[in-house]
């Protein structure tokens, strides 16, 4: 059998397919963006149509960039952003609503009452989440509630609900198949972690009725097989995992102790904690890293709602850089003399806030500031928010010993001088590898091994290579002296401060 597996990677902005080799290498890839909705202040919506169309022309793309037929490729492994939430018409496949983004913040209200309710420390026990409107289960019921007739007919089994992954797979099978994988359903509040079921009870708190959720699988699984009209030939789906998952799984973090970060749209750090879920006291997530063979890999995880956005904002909404590229050039010339911070809560606080009222702001602004400092802010509101979730990783997990390295990936780990100021801040070692496709990488790898045409774990994690170790070298009271700024930054920021 052929060693060719394609990889679907449905992001937040765009869509894209990239075709492996057996020897793990990129040999066609596919790339389309899609428009984003701001229907409302906070309100960020995608058109599922739009995801589905561009997924189709991606692999079609990436098919042709490796010369390749579908016949050629051995199985698909699937990749997405997470907690999206999609809901479509069984009969038609059409969707009842826009899927809404995991930014979005409109049942933020709906969190705070089911928080001031006292329902959280059962959420966070069966789940392993917070009540944040940043997870599927609100988004969920929000379009139930708000569509015309649209609960009782979920009841009624003529809608599925999904997260980006059971979407793709329904129309890639012709609506043969309505799964999903372990990562995902982690994600929906209403799947308890430690159970490995739909949990009746945040059924019930969240009023879903079960006839809308699909299957859950392992994350190495049969998920059904491509239609044939679409690519030339049947392909089996045989691997899948939400896209922080999938990253953890390319960079082969598969032994307990071992850290990724992935640097897109936001930021999302995962420190694998083994076969135990550790609860978290620091306000982290404890959430499902992986499944295969029905046993349970958990993580701990941090995640950053704006990391690359940041850049973006700058470039899109300041005018300050026409390429994102530039931010490292200017940040390297700003002045040492001005401590200028940026809080990007542009839609909120992450981990460990969890603040979604809270809002973006810049500290130590003077005449002097200009577009060099204002780059070197944006790109040291990642490595401070970076430094806050490892610092509460290791108070959460007491068997961390050891020196900590940070295994990165995603677009952002391509900028040296980024990459040399995380590894000072963290004072710790930063291991940037050779792949960078690493989210992609993941899930190929969970449907190639799966199909059989791949190394096992040890295999595949012996094929890691690195390309750079990044080492500190900042002098301590210079770090700490900026760790001391950006959190007095982020408590001026905080909609409830303590």
């Amino acid at each position: 059998m052929s060693g060719y597996v394609l990889a679907i990677d449905q992001g937040t902005t765009s869509s894209r397919a990239i075709v492996f080799d057996d020897r793990f290498a990129v040999r066609g890839i596919g790339q389309q963006e899609f428009d984003q909705h701001f229907p409302d202040s906070g309100w960020v919506e995608h058109d599922a149509e739009d995801l589905w169309r561009t997924t189709v022309e991606t692999v079609r793309a990436a098919l042709a960039a490796a010369r390749l037929s579908a016949g050629d490729i051995a199985a698909i492994g699937i990749t997405n952003q997470r907690e999206t939430t999609v809901v479509w018409d069984r009969a038609t496949g059409k969707p009842i609503h826009r899927a809404i983004v995991w930014q979005d913040r409109r049942t933020a209200a709906r969190c705070a009452q089911l928080k001031a309710e006292g329902h959280e420390p059962t959420v966070t026990e069966k789940t392993g989440l917070l009540l944040d409107p940043y997870f599927s289960g609100t988004k969920l019921a929000w379009i139930l509630d708000t569509v015309p007739g649209a609960r009782a007919r979920a009841e009624a089994g003529e809608l599925a609900f999904g997260t980006v992954d059971s979407w793709l797979i329904w129309h890639l099978t012709g609506g043969a198949r309505h799964v999903t994988d372990a990562t995902n359903a982690s994600r929906t509040l209403l799947y308890n972690i430690r159970e490995g079921c739909w949990d009746q009870d945040m059924l019930r708190l969240l009023a879903i009725h079960e006839a809308v959720l699909p299957e859950v699988l392992d994350c190495a699984a049969d998920f059904g097989v491509t239609r044939r009209d679409l690519f030339g030939a049947a392909i089996p789906i045989l691997g899948v995992a939400g896209d922080q998952q999938a990253a953890t799984v390319g960079q082969a973090c598969f032994a307990p102790g071992m850290l990724k970060s992935t640097y897109g749209t936001g930021c999302f750090a995962l420190l694998n904690t083994g076969t135990t879920p550790v609860r978290s006291t620091n306000r982290l997530l404890t959430t499902i890293a992986y499944r295969l063979d029905g046993e349970v890999t958990y993580a701990l995880e941090g995640a950053i709602f704006v990391a690359g956005a940041a850049i973006q904002w700058l470039r899109d909404g300041l005018g300050v850089i026409e390429r994102a590229e530039q931010s490292a050039a200017l940040a390297a010339e700003a002045d040492p003399n001005q401590a200028v911070y940026l809080v990007p809560a542009f839609t909120g606080l992450g981990a460990p806030h969890w603040d979604p009222d809270a809002r973006g702001a810049l500290f130590g602004l003077t005449r002097a500031t200009g577009p060099r400092e204002l780059a070197q802010a944006a790109l040291e509101s990642v490595c401070f928010q970076t430094a806050d979730l490892i610092d509460a990783m290791h108070a959460d997990w007491s068997d961390d010993a050891g020196e900590t390295v940070l295994r990165v990936d995603g677009g952002m780990v391509a900028n040296d001088w980024l990459m040399q100021r995380l590894t000072d801040l963290l004072a710790a070692p930063v291991d940037r590898p050779v792949v960078l496709e690493t989210t992609a990488l993941g899930a190929a790898w969970l449907a190639g091994h799966k199909a059989g045409v791949w190394p096992d774990r040890d295999g595949f994690a012996a094929q890691w290579r690195l390309d750079r170790r990044f080492e500190p070298a900042m002098a301590e009271d210079q770090r700490a002296a900026k760790l001391l700024g950006w959190r007095d930054a982020v408590g001026r920021t905080l909609s409830v401060r303590g």
